[in-house]
């Protein structure tokens, strides 16, 4: 170059020769411009010092008999052209600096084996680097026996191995770009191939997507499920995964994208992307190609796809089809809502869920009981994140998601309204007997329509947390519950007016509202309400203290239990012989019940 080339080229960012050069090519048409060049942004040159301290560049051009050096030192704002009086540097060198600790770290054949592999993977030619190899050679020794009787032996061959080191050129760009041949000429063999080499794994991708997108923005790209989730539960909200790369006309651009390329939910998804700028979906459809291989793909993504149901706002109606979640009419496999949907009843209005800890403490809870009665199903939410999902879903298909552990939902029928309102005015006075017992418990105490065989349910307020939400926020906690009072839902229970044990204490409010033992039935019934309605109790010691009571009092004596002082007091002379005196039944039973009217 000359003094005038060298100001222009490299006293100027992004002076681009490859640009100026495709400008060229294109005013040229009969010179057929290849638009695959890269270089196009002027900076190329500027990288050198990335690992630099100085760069000097020695240059003549053959307009001009004179030579000249341009050099800049790294982290300076000028440079410095001058003409080279040096006969023994009348080169044409590119010489770099590099720092002292980095030296000799881009001379390593590996290290630029490495970054050819890394960024130049999938460039349209073979790139080779020179490296070190071995191979095992064999060696021929000779050997003759000792004379005898005058005759020699002859000669005998022993093989021997041997290590020998050689350099060699090595193709380090093998794998081809696969994403840009047409897809229907793609094997699903390839595909797996590809994957495994791009993304060293050792498992075949549970599916793919392989498309081109034109317009605007143009792309094409190759997407992959793996074949198995993320051992590490962090993993699924770290949007740092590295797993999306996008390329420049095949040339590696980068892989930290930190969420702003693929949304965070999707980031268990691997994949090539051959477009400088991209916002991408994935459809469902190609998730669902056959059942089987979407039960792999939930129970290895399911956690994915409900947190895109809780950031995603723009997709989340989308993503809800993909959901699935056990049920009351189907424990051992998943169901989806379409299906769900598809089973309601002609009267049935809304989705009901209930979310617990565990699939086998759902089965059991209270709330289920009219429900199931009424052949109504129940999605159970097992998982931390799945209320949290539903909730920020609200509907779907018009049919509103509704929590069975809550209050304000009513599954009574035009039949039982009746029957519904005569308990309520029955029970009336018990409700407020028991709600004055309880004190700030509870809100309120009412009568349920969501019982069958359980006396009584605490429920949630509608506007606070469930018992499993309360349940998760204390877990998170850290000790700190000062919020948790004031985000906890308010607690409602309800009694069931069919039970033995409700009807003995509307018995008891009415002829007995003094009794003691009426209002520790009372105590005993709210605080063996809270396990099987989700919450935790406040003091579990206190409240196994008072089942022990409540057990003494149910079977002393109840099968013939030895008194220990009346046997201790007997003599020997004593007309009974000294056999022990045995407490019937009877005996310990009370001779009139004043809760009895």
């Amino acid at each position: 170059m000359t003094k005038e080339e060298l100001i222009d080229c490299y006293g100027t960012i992004a002076q681009s020769g490859t640009s100026k050069f495709l400008k060229a090519l294109k005013e040229n048409k009969d010179l057929g411009a290849d638009n695959g060049l890269i270089g196009q942004f002027g900076v190329g040159f500027y990288s050198a010092f990335l690992v630099a301290e100085k760069v000097v560049v020695s240059t003549k051009s053959p307009k001009s008999d004179k030579q000249y050096v341009w050099e800049s030192v790294a982290d300076s704002s000028s440079y410095v052209i001058r003409e080279e009086t040096d006969p023994e540097n009348f080169l044409t060198p590119w010489n770099s600096n590099n720092s002292e600790d980095d030296k000799y770290e881009f001379a390593e054949s590996t290290t630029i084996k490495n970054l050819v592999k890394n960024y130049s993977q999938f460039v349209g030619f073979p790139i080779y680097t020179w490296q070190e190899k071995s191979r095992t050679i064999e060696r021929k020794n000779h050997l003759r026996k000792e004379k005898k009787r005058k005759r020699v032996s002859p000669k005998k061959t022993k093989k021997t191995t041997k290590t020998e080191k050689y350099w060699d050129w090595e193709l380090a760009n093998e794998t081809k770009p696969l994403w840009m041949r047409n897809s229907k000429e793609v094997s699903k063999e390839e595909y797996n191939e590809f994957y495994k080499k791009a993304f060293s794994e050792f498992l075949d991708p549970l599916a793919h997507t392989h498309f081109t997108t034109e317009g605007e923005v143009e792309f094409r790209s190759i997407l992959y499920i793996p074949g198995m989730g993320p051992l590490n539960n962090e993993d699924v909200t770290n949007p740092k995964t590295k797993n999306i790369r996008l390329h420049v006309k095949r040339v590696f651009i980068s892989d930290d994208f930190d969420g702003e390329l693929f949304p965070r939910y999707l980031s268990f998804v691997k994949g090539i992307v051959d477009s400088n700028d991209l916002p991408l979906n994935v459809s469902p459809e190609i998730l669902q190609e056959s059942r089987i291989d979407y039960k792999k793909f939930w129970e290895n993504f399911g956690r994915f796809i409900k947190l895109g149901c809780i950031e995603d706002t723009v997709n989340h109606k989308r993503i809800t089809s993909l959901l699935r979640f056990y049920s009351s009419k189907n424990e051992e496999e998943l169901t989806s809502l379409d299906e769900y949907i598809e089973n309601m009843g002609e009267n049935q209005k809304a989705i009901y869920y209930l979310a617990t800890d565990s699939l086998k403490s759902a089965k059991s809870a209270p709330f289920l009981e009219k429900l199931i009665q009424k052949d109504i199903e129940v999605l159970y939410l097992v998982e931390p994140i799945d209320e949290v999902a539903i909730q920020n879903l609200q509907t779907y298909k018009e049919k509103k998601f509704v929590d069975i552990s809550k209050e304000d939902w009513n599954l009574v029928s035009d039949e039982d309204e009746v029957k519904e309102r005569e308990a309520k005015q029955e029970f009336n006075i018990l409700c407020d007997w028991m709600k004055q017992q309880l004190g700030d418990k509870v809100a309120k105490v009412q009568v349920s329509n969501r019982l069958s065989s359980s006396p009584c349910v605490l429920v949630s307020g509608k506007f606070g947390w469930s018992a499993n939400m309360e349940r998760l926020m204390k877990a998170e906690a850290l000790g700190d519950t000062s919020s948790l009072e004031f985000m906890r839902g308010r607690r409602i229970l309800e009694i069931n007016p069919d039970h033995p044990i409700i009807k003995d204490l509307n018995a008891a409010c009415k002829n007995a509202p003094e009794s003691s033992e009426a209002t520790r039935v009372v105590d005993l019934l709210y605080d063996t309400a809270i396990i099987p309605s989700g919450f935790t109790p406040d003091n579990p010691a206190e409240l196994g203290d008072k089942i022990y009571e409540m057990m003494a009092t149910a079977v002393g004596g109840r099968w013939g239990r030895v008194e220990e002082e009346e046997s201790s007091s007997v003599g020997e002379g004593d007309e009974k012989d000294g056999e022990a005196e045995v407490v019937e039944p009877s005996e310990v039973r009370a001779e009139s019940d004043p809760w009895q009217d």
